[in-house]
Formats: C-alpha cells, structure tokens, sequence
C-alpha cells in the first residue's frame, strides 16, 4: 500500500483543479503553494492548499533522475 504524503517544495505534483503537472516551488505561511509547470522556470502558478494536489514524482526521486 502506497503511503499518502503531504506535498512540499521540490516535488512533482498533479494539479487536479489546474489540471496540469508542476513543481512545487515554495510553500507560503498561509499554506498557498506555488507552482512552476515542469519544462518552465518562467510559467507559475499558485493553489491555495495541497488538497487538490497529487505527487506524481516525490523531489529525492527527481534528484536520482537529474544525476543520471
């Protein structure tokens, strides 16, 4: 069974209400995350909390991929 973990900076995440796949950003003190699309520095987004928001690609993962 796969463990549900809380979405933070660095991770790839599914955006159910964007319906688009981003990369976790930051994270503000109100809880609103930011987003950047996954080929994209310049194109961001923000959503107001991780319910609608998915890891699709967790940041340790991310990092294996990149040194490869």
């Amino acid at each position: 069974m796969t463990e549900k973990r809380t979405p933070w900076v660095g991770d790839q995440v599914h955006d159910a209400g964007a319906g688009k796949e981003g990369v976790i950003t930051d994270v503000k003190r109100d809880g609103t995350y930011i987003l950047r699309e996954v080929c994209s520095w310049a194109l961001t987004w923000t959503v107001p909390n991780a319910e609608k928001l998915s890891v699709t690609v967790s940041r340790e993962e991310r990092i294996k991929r990149e040194r490869w």
